[in-house]
Parts: C-alpha cells; structure tokens; sequence
C-alpha cells in the first residue's frame, strides 16, 4: 500500500532535512523504516533485527542440516556397498 503524503507534510521534513545536511530522500526512507519496524527499525551497523536474527540461525541451522544429511547418505551408500561385497 503506497502512502501519500501532503505538501505541508512534504515541506516541513524538507526543511528538517536541509537543517540536519542529509538528503531529505533519508529521512523519507528513515520514516518509512521506523513506520514498518518500530523501535527495530535502527538497530546500527553490524547488528540486525530480533527477525532477521532468527532467520539467519535457521538458514546456517538448515545449512548444517543438509550437510549431515549428505554424509549420512554416503555413509549409508559406503557400508551397503561394503555388505554386498561380503
């Protein structure tokens, strides 16, 4: 869903951006961010969010899992084939 803003709106946040010397593009997109996350939304550089956090733990936990997999299936491949050769 787009949201629309008012001149006013639009005016007052320009003057604050040229205020503060940063691109007033920024401090749209920092609204939005603080819109859409609340107080996750700045969590600094190198950190993330409690969400993504927890995805990036489930991706290696996933990661590690397919790699067991993979080694249980040639382990399994290895002595069925030692059995046959019995």
């Amino acid at each position: 869903m787009k949201r629309t803003y008012s001149s006013e709106f639009k005016i007052k946040h320009a003057v604050v951006a040229e205020k503060l010397g940063i691109n007033k593009i920024m401090l749209y997109r920092w609204i939005d961010q603080y819109e859409t996350y609340g107080g996750e939304a700045f969590v600094g550089k190198g950190h993330l969010r409690a969400e993504d956090a927890e995805l990036r733990k489930l991706r290696k936990e996933n990661e590690r899992l397919r790699m067991e997999n993979e080694i249980l299936k040639k382990a399994a491949a290895y002595f069925a084939k030692d059995r046959d050769g019995e």
